[in-house]
């Protein structure tokens, strides 16, 4: 008996201790939490525990904004339905067009009934037509709920929750965001989200990521199916007429381009700052390098084609990357569905009918620099037919247009800004072995060109036309760089174009300083035409002595417009104004000025506010890149 009482006494302050502590934790879960943060909590915890007991998630909702997305898909509906771990259905409209899309498992599906079309991804297809071997095996990850129950039930502790009220009339908004304990302690995303709920259950959602990002969201419905519901659950199948004639395509490739997408989102390209004349040598690869001048990449190539391929690889190897999957899985899968013919058998069908037109020297150059960028070769050979697309303006001024009489030689690229092109440009300085050193105005991975100017002060550049689907001959890009090689007078690239043989319809725009010509092309397979300066065309109506202009519609009306305005006072500066909105589209990527008299040039991409013709052009000379003596300009 007389050790019980010292038991006791111990049992009963470790009863009081637990006490505490429980008091102790109560009063820190009151006081480190909110009355909103631990509403929330519970909300979240109780959709947690539904889904993990195998409920169905209906909802609908509206995509009032997300930045980084195009306009026409603001105010879009989205029906959703999903089944954790691995089934989804997702079903919207978007240009009176309705897509259907699921997964169920490991198979991806995507049907457009009104085309109709429907694809399967299968991950036993291979990726490339060409290469059975090109399996790649593709495990789709499970649809996870976005927190644990772990994270759900320290939720009130991790974020801090406040309820904003707006006018009298308008519901309160409730403010999340993470605290500092979330934060220091589980590394949560800095984001911010705003919800409210207005009348008839519709919740509004504004969402800031960390990235600076926005999305508003409506929801108009949020409920969940139990499993013993005895309404019909949704399909996560395909219907049966679209399962029986979709075209079963690689998974990997759907998979990627997604990846793509939901990178684009909200991706920005910063302006260049002020320049500052900073150059600085940022790698080697045998006799090629990169530098950067005022934040523009300059990459230098020289060589056999091999040697080229490999220098750029490895120089640009994550750039390269980048343009790989940006443009064949992002722009190229992506238009799969609006044209309703899936992008790889499209492309690889005109890559089968081209291939025989390109140079041998073309294709071990790129697949010099697929292996160097660790890519597979038929990613890098389709990427370069992607310039087969481009869409743009462009104009030579020289003699009496002119205040010095030199020539100056404008081109404006229009072409699926904001697709990533413009987060990799890189001006190329060429010395092929066996032909003119060059500069190519380009893209990282790209070996033709549609900018140029070579060594002996003649430039090019290139519009794209109509005509996709006639690609038996010789690629427009293969073709221009094969000028800038191989030409040295602007009569030996005129009979160079024309000699062929060559695909769909192409405008050029070519001048040679040399001579003090310039000169229009039009090409079609069966067509070909010149303009040289000063004169007419049905398709260029006004034509300006000393000049060449070729744009359409307004664009080429305004762009005359200017011209005639300041006729004969033309010179580097206000050459450069012409190509500013709205001769430019609102698709304007690249814009470059070229001087072949003095191989002086000025190049500009666009970054996430501004067309490229509205940014900074940075002043580079060709000979002073080669090492060369700057050319001295006839006295006009």
């Amino acid at each position: 008996m007389a050790d019980s009482a010292p038991r006791r006494r111990f049992l009963l302050r470790l009863l009081f201790l637990l006490v505490a502590l429980d008091l102790v934790a109560v009063a820190a879960f009151f006081s480190l939490s909110s009355r909103e943060s631990r509403a929330l909590g519970g909300r979240v915890a109780d959709c947690l525990s539904r889904l993990q007991a195998g409920a169905i998630l209906e909802t609908d909702l509206t995509l009032v904004s997300v930045d980084g997305l195009s306009e026409k898909l603001a105010g879009r509906s989205v029906s959703l339905r999903w089944q954790s771990p691995d089934k989804l259905l997702l079903q919207t409209r978007l240009d009176e067009e309705d897509i259907v899309a699921g997964r169920d498992g490991d198979r991806i599906w995507i049907h457009l009934p009104k085309k109709p079309f429907a694809v399967i991804g299968d991950a036993s297809v291979p990726r490339f037509a060409g290469d059975p071997a090109s399996i790649e095996p593709t495990r789709l990850p499970d649809f996870a709920p976005p927190v644990s129950s772990l994270q759900a039930l320290l939720l009130p502790f991790l974020v801090e929750a406040s309820t904003r009220t707006g006018a009298a009339e308008e519901a309160p908004w409730t403010r999340v965001s993470p605290n500092w304990i979330g934060r220091a302690l589980f590394d949560l995303p800095d984001f911010r989200l705003d919800i409210r709920t207005k009348e008839g259950g519709i919740h509004d959602l504004r969402i800031a990521t960390e990235k600076g990002q926005g999305i508003l969201l409506q929801v108009d419905r949020f409920a969940f199916r139990s499993p013993a519901d005895s309404s019909p659950a949704p399909s996560w199948s395909p219907p049966e007429d679209a399962a029986a004639s979709a075209e079963r395509v690689a998974l990997s490739h759907l998979v990627r381009c997604a990846k793509v997408l939901r990178s684009r989102l909200g991706a920005k390209t910063p302006a260049l700052p002020p320049a500052t004349g900073r150059k600085e040598v940022v790698a080697t690869s045998g006799k090629g390098r990169l530098e950067l001048h005022d934040g523009v990449r300059v990459l230098f190539l020289e060589g056999e084609p091999e040697e080229m391929g490999r220098q750029q690889g490895e120089l640009l190897r994550d750039e390269v990357r980048s343009v790989g999957e940006r443009i064949v899985y992002g722009v190229g899968v992506g238009s799969s569905f609006p044209k309703g013919r899936w992008f790889f058998g499209e492309i690889e069908e005109a890559q089968s009918r081209i291939q025989p037109f390109v140079s041998d020297a073309h294709l071990r150059e790129m697949d010099a620099l697929a292996a160097a960028a660790g890519l597979h070769p038929q990613e890098v050979r389709l990427a370069n037919f992607f310039p087969e697309l481009f869409h743009c303006s462009g104009f030579a001024l020289h003699g009496s247009a002119t205040r010095d009489g030199r020539i100056y030689h404008g081109r404006i690229l229009d072409y699926i800004r904001g697709a990533g092109l413009e987060d990799n440009a890189v001006v190329a300085v060429c010395r092929p072995a066996g032909g003119n050193a060059w500069v190519n105005v380009s893209y990282a991975g790209f070996i033709g060109s549609v900018t140029a100017m070579n060594e002996k002060q003649l430039a090019i550049g290139e519009m794209g036309g109509r005509g996709e689907g006639n690609w038996d001959g010789k690629p427009m890009a293969q073709l221009v760089r094969e000028v800038m090689e191989q030409c040295d007078t602007i009569d030996e690239a005129v009979e160079w174009m024309r000699k062929g043989p060559r695909t769909c319809e192409y405008y050029y725009v070519i001048s040679d300083a040399k001579s003090g010509r310039a000169v229009g092309i039009k090409a079609t397979p069966d067509l070909f035409e010149t303009v040289w300066s000063g004169e007419s065309h049905p398709q260029l109506p006004d034509p300006v002595a000393d000049t060449v202009l070729l744009s359409a519609g307004d664009r080429y009306t305004e762009l005359v417009k200017r011209v005639k305005a300041g006729l004969g006072d033309f010179d580097a500066d206000s050459a450069r104004e012409l190509m500013t909105r709205p001769v430019c589209m609102t698709s304007n990527i690249q814009s470059v000025l070229f001087a072949p008299d003095t191989l002086d040039f000025w190049v500009a991409n666009a970054d996430s506010e501004n067309v490229a013709s509205h940014t900074r052009y940075t002043p580079f000379n060709l000979a002073e890149l080669l090492g060369q003596t700057v050319p001295t300009p006839a006295t006009p």
